[in-house]
């Protein structure tokens, strides 16, 4: 079973998230900080991240580069508020794989998870 860990600081969106994945047959951890995203990564072994950008503490943009620190080949999908395309080009170059703004449409949350999952 393919697993996902969802990163965001909004619990409803985490649970939203992975309530609808579960029901597609993934396996979903959820995290509500980058540290915390640090940690589930390094116990459970995710093959997917989806990782929000705007966070208290560690944003998504410094979680991101201790991620590809850990594992270079995991796949991460940026989910942003707002199109800010600085902020994705610098994720783009650190090694997301694409990104996805809110509100999130689930049409293109799940193309996103379905194309880069492993």
């Amino acid at each position: 079973m393919k697993k996902i860990l969802v990163v965001d600081d909004e619990h409803d969106i985490c649970d939203f998230v992975q309530s609808f994945f579960q029901e597609r047959g993934y396996a979903v951890v959820t995290a509500s900080s980058g540290e915390d995203a640090l940690v589930a990564i390094k116990n459970e072994k995710p093959d997917l991240v989806l990782l929000d950008i705007k966070m208290k503490g560690m944003d998504g943009i410094a979680a991101l580069k201790h991620i590809k620190d850990m594992d270079k080949n995991i796949k991460v999908v940026m989910v942003t508020a707002m199109e800010e395309q600085e902020r994705m080009d610098e994720a783009c170059r650190l090694g997301a794989c694409e990104y996805i703004t809110k509100p999130l449409v689930l049409d293109n949350l799940e193309n996103a998870v379905e194309k880069n999952i492993k």
